[in-house]
């Protein structure tokens, strides 16, 4: 009898070896499955579209959109956007952030033009002086004494890779 009790007693502990074994392989790989599934994604993320990026600084608020309209000539510029720009588009704030992202751009010479427009009338709003009553922001920070900068103020060389651009929006 006790000689089958000793046989159990090792094929007991051979099993209970396999089952200990078994049971560290599914927390190691439990582990590694939590530590991956926690890992930003950037860390995985390939590098973005070549493009134009374009953050927009200033939001005063997250109310209606912002219109960001990006010109590769001084016609309609920056006034006639709907009708004279290359690429417009039309984002919606959150918390106050907006970001273009303007992808397959061939190389060239541009100009962007950033408006806050509230109200979603798809224009800037003025007063009846002809002053913004929305936020608006021009590439290179372009400013003008009377009126709208010029092409030239705002255009920036695009060589077909990535760009990363700020525009803050001027109230």
């Amino acid at each position: 009898m006790s000689q089958s009790i000793r046989k159990s007693a090792v094929a007991s502990t051979g099993k209970d070896r396999e089952m200990e074994l078994s049971m560290r392989v599914r927390c190691v790989a439990l582990f590694a499955a939590l530590v991956f599934a926690n890992l930003p994604a950037a860390a995985f993320a390939q590098t973005p579209c070549p493009g134009i990026h374009v953050k927009i600084l200033n939001i005063r608020n997250s109310t209606g959109t912002v219109d960001c309209a990006l010109f590769d000539s001084p016609v309609g510029f920056p006034i006639e956007f709907l009708h004279s720009a290359t690429n417009i588009m039309v984002i919606k704030i959150r918390n106050t952030q907006a970001r273009c992202d303007f992808e397959n751009i061939p190389p060239g010479t541009y100009a962007l033009a950033v408006i806050h427009d509230e109200n979603m009338n798809g224009k800037l709003d003025t007063n009846w002086l002809g002053v913004p009553t929305e936020g608006y922001g021009f590439s290179n920070d372009a400013t003008a004494l009377l009126g709208a900068p010029s092409f030239s103020a705002a255009s920036f060389h695009y060589d077909g890779g990535n760009l990363d651009l700020t525009i803050s929006l001027h109230y």
